[in-house]
């Protein structure tokens, strides 16, 4: 009760001494001590904390709370509102890591298809050899190359594209970085399988019907490859919106996801109940995310069928 207003614990505290030795007139001497027991919202806050199940978790992840005066929802203040600037931008930082990986993914999957089934094959080991290594080892590797005198800045002040070292670490460019290194073979590995499938002569039979080879491919091959970038997206932004080492480590305190302060919510302050409610945020939007690519691999395989 005292999460929902401070004075409530003044309120528990000293009703014990507000109880008449005699245990008569009780009402009245609780009422005159504290003012508050005669009021009517006390009476509803407390029927409200009485129930097994409460809503005052699931409203303070969404930055509101039950008014004590009136019982309506309302908005936090605004020094007070956190977690839903924090779910946009935990959101916002999935959905670039996530464009990343498909920007720098598609056209490695694309050579990789392109090759040899023994190069191919030899590559691919290189796409995976990272999943070997764990990810803080991966994640603090990061931290060395993209310190101010590590190799990264070193190369470009050597080469002269820089005269001082850049920031890249303990901010969200470090973060962006580390993780689309990181999730960058969960998109290659479903793009390859797609595109091993998809014959070559097709955009050479658009290629010598006049078409020209960009559109060719264009217009040919990149909507064969739909279901492989649906899956390897989807997957790598369900991976991100979770992620807790790289931004705890590579991040500043402006970088940190939901997954952060269900950390710190469950370690360090023991209150399991805003961390189970933060976690059902990212749980309701996985299910959502999941329903979508149901829904578009089921149209995606209609239309081939058709």
């Amino acid at each position: 009760m005292s999460y929902e207003d401070p004075s409530f614990r003044r309120l528990m505290v000293s009703a014990p001494r507000l109880v008449p030795d005699s245990g008569e007139q009780v009402k009245e001497a609780m009422i005159a001590g504290q003012p508050l027991w005669g009021e009517l919202s006390t009476w509803q806050t407390l029927q409200r904390a009485a129930k097994p199940l409460t809503s005052y978790y699931l409203l303070s992840v969404f930055d509101r709370k039950v008014d004590v005066n009136t019982g309506e929802v309302v908005p936090l203040p605004a020094d007070q509102a956190l977690y839903v600037n924090v779910l946009l931008r935990t959101l916002w930082m999935a959905l670039v890591v996530t464009l990343l990986c498909v920007g720098i993914g598609y056209p490695l999957a694309y050579w990789l298809a392109r090759q040899p089934a023994n190069r191919a094959n030899l590559l691919m080991i290189l796409v995976l050899l990272p999943f070997w290594t764990s990810l803080i080892v991966r994640t603090a590797s990061w931290i060395v190359l993209l310190q101010s005198g590590g190799l990264i800045n070193r190369a470009l002040m050597g080469i002269g594209l820089i005269d001082h070292p850049l920031t890249l670490v303990f901010n969200r460019v470090g973060v962006f970085i580390s993780m689309t290194h990181i999730l960058l073979p969960f998109i290659v590995l479903p793009l390859y399988a797609v595109m091993k499938g998809i014959s070559p002569t097709y955009v050479r039979a658009a290629v010598s019907l006049g078409a020209h080879p960009f559109l060719a491919f264009w217009r040919v091959y990149v909507p064969q490859t739909y279901a492989g970038i649906t899956a390897g997206a989807l997957l790598v932004f369900m991976m991100a919106i979770g992620y807790y080492v790289t931004p705890a480590l590579l991040g500043g305190p402006d970088d940190q996801m939901v997954s952060y302060f269900v950390a710190f919510f469950t370690n360090s302050t023991m209150n399991w109940g805003m961390a189970a409610a933060l976690g059902s945020q990212l749980l309701i939007i996985v299910m959502l995310l999941y329903v979508v690519y149901v829904r578009v691999t089921r149209t995606s395989a209609e239309s081939a069928a058709h």
